[in-house]
């Protein structure tokens, strides 16, 4: 990098890592660094919008944040596909053209591998991406009667809350609508517990299933529909029949990653205190990593944090940040429109914890803050540039 020309960084993604890592950057440098966005979509969705949408509660078009409307110094957005990743060279091939960078933060999320599930897409549904879950808001209200499935098909996913907040859901819509007497509704978990590093919500998730007569059938995956027979398999050997399957589809890194080199065992590994990957000024962060978190956009966010601390430091600006902890908070929809909460902590210690703060309508409007409050800065000018 000559003296004259700005640092490039090129972030491939605009999910919570993205988005976190690019505002910090314009936060920390204005346009003395060169920052260029990349992501194939136009707009974000938070992921728990898509239940929303499933449920008819909103529009697609509502829950729609677009990349257009981001106007902060040093960064420019680049709608297009990648067509290739050369880590050792830090450059990037788009469907827009050729970037090349000083450093590379990669934080292209985790694909849905529907077909990895056979019969998932031809005899169930999915309701993790916004197309799915927009189709399931026109299936929902023709279901009549019969059991319905929320069935987790790979042991790696993003959101662990979410199938348990579906279920849950899923029992209000039919209760509304009159229908909930003749069904039955199975949650199909690769857990013991809805949220293993916190027995306390655990406990809280399985009282309010027990309460709805949802069942919860743990430590197993979907493995294949049967789309004629309505009968979804399960890794136990055991099969469950169905009128209504929502499934949790297998995930997997991107191929464009993966024809990279980066992956080891399907995803990134990365230094779990820094995010830094074996390719020197490269940086991996989010549901793409093997970083020890969930994959869920909090933590993500997280640690596009540590890394946008890192790049200022390496830049010349700022001091080295203390070590990532994976530590987060996510809300929970525990059924009856209440939100819970639980604090978790997975890095910061010898074995991860978490802490739960019960259902209190003060957390329904922290949760709508969580959002508005994170579209205000990734999306709006930065407050300060120093």
């Amino acid at each position: 990098m000559s003296a004259s020309r700005k640092p490039r960084v090129v972030v491939l993604g605009a999910g919570f890592g993205g988005l976190e890592v690019t505002t910090i950057l314009s936060e920390t440098f204005g346009n003395d660094v060169d920052v260029v966005l990349i992501d194939k979509a136009d707009s974000f969705v938070f992921g728990y919008s898509k239940l929303d949408v499933m449920f008819g509660r909103k529009k697609p078009d509502d829950v729609r944040h677009h990349y257009a409307d981001i106007a902060k110094p040093g960064v420019r957005v680049v709608q297009a596909a990648i067509r290739s990743i050369d880590p050792e060279a830090r450059s990037v091939e788009t469907d827009a053209g050729a970037f090349e960078a000083d450093y590379l933060v990669i934080a292209l999320g985790a694909d849905l591998d529907l077909a990895a599930t056979p019969g998932l897409a031809e005899g169930g549904h999915e309701f993790y991406s916004v197309p799915g879950a927009e189709a399931l808001r026109d299936v929902l209200p023709h279901f009549e009667r019969g059991p319905a499935i929320v069935g987790v098909c790979g042991k790696s996913f993003k959101c662990p809350p979410a199938p348990s907040e579906a279920a849950l859901m899923l029992h209000d819509y039919l209760e509304v609508r009159g229908r909930r007497a003749g069904t039955e509704i199975s949650l199909v978990m690769p857990f013991g517990t809805p949220i293993p590093p916190s027995p306390e919500t655990s406990e809280a998730i399985l009282a309010a299933f027990a309460e709805r007569g949802i069942r919860f059938v743990k430590d197993t995956l979907i493995t294949s529909i049967d789309p004629t027979r309505k009968v979804a398999h399960l890794q136990d050997g055991t099969e469950m029949p169905f009128e209504l399957f929502l499934g949790v589809p297998a995930h997997r890194a991107p191929a464009v990653v993966v024809e990279a080199g980066l992956t080891e065992d399907g995803w990134i590994p990365v230094n779990p205190r820094t995010l830094a990957t074996r390719h020197d000024g490269v940086y991996a962060v989010g549901d793409v990593t093997s970083v020890g978190t969930p994959k869920a956009g909090v933590f993500a966010e997280g640690a596009a944090r540590i890394v946008g601390a890192v790049l200022a430091s390496r830049i010349g600006r700022g001091e080295l940040p203390a070590d990532y902890e994976g530590a987060g908070s996510c809300y929970v929809e525990i059924g009856e429109g209440k939100v819970a909460r639980v604090d978790v902590n997975f890095l910061g210690g010898s074995t991860p914890t978490g802490t739960f703060r019960p259902p209190i309508e003060e957390l329904v409007a922290e949760k709508s803050h969580f959002g508005t409050s994170r579209v205000e800065r990734w999306f709006g000018a930065p407050s300060s540039v120093t």
